[in-house]
């Protein structure tokens, strides 16, 4: 919202279907979208933000793990306060949960299994990716090494983005 106030964000403002903003991660935004924001962030704050490599994504999600999920093998679970606990399809939500709802990985990252798909770059930065699942998948597309590529202009109420600041 500050993005699109500020004259950034080629002025797309995305849809909350309903769910409202505040703490809910965004949605309903594509890969040109999320550059755009990354674009506009890193010149407002002088700064360099960038959406995260697939590898990046991935050590970050496993948290010194070599399992399925960040916290074991065991799948995920619609409780908030379990080890294992996700948003995704079992739960009766059918929308997107407030960031950090769920426990944190070994991290102390949120929401890296489940809730939304996250945009990031592959290796070669030349294809667009999505991990982590979402709020409307199966567990199985939660795990830590599941990917998918939807076309880049594709926008979803399953799709936004976590951002890296180059240090």
């Amino acid at each position: 919202d500050a993005c699109v106030a500020a004259g950034g964000c080629n002025g797309y403002r995305p849809a909350d279907e309903g769910w409202g903003r505040g703490r809910r991660p965004v949605i309903n935004v594509s890969w040109d979208d999320a550059q755009a924001y990354v674009q506009w962030l890193s010149q407002r704050t002088g700064r360099q933000y960038r959406l995260l490599t697939e590898r990046e994504w991935e050590i970050a999600a496993r948290a010194g793990t070599t399992t399925k999920y960040s916290w074991g093998d065991d799948p995920p679970v619609s409780d908030q306060n379990a080890r294992n606990g996700a948003n995704f399809l079992d739960c009766t939500d059918d929308r997107t949960r407030p960031v950090g709802s769920f426990q944190p990985n070994g991290f102390g990252l949120y929401d890296v299994h489940g809730n939304v798909w996250e945009w990031v770059r592959d290796a070669e930065g030349s294809s667009r990716v999505v991990r982590g699942g979402s709020w409307a998948d199966h567990p199985n597309r939660l795990r830590s090494a599941e990917r998918s590529r939807p076309n880049p202009p594709h926008r979803g109420s399953e799709d936004g983005f976590r951002l890296a600041r180059t240090l």
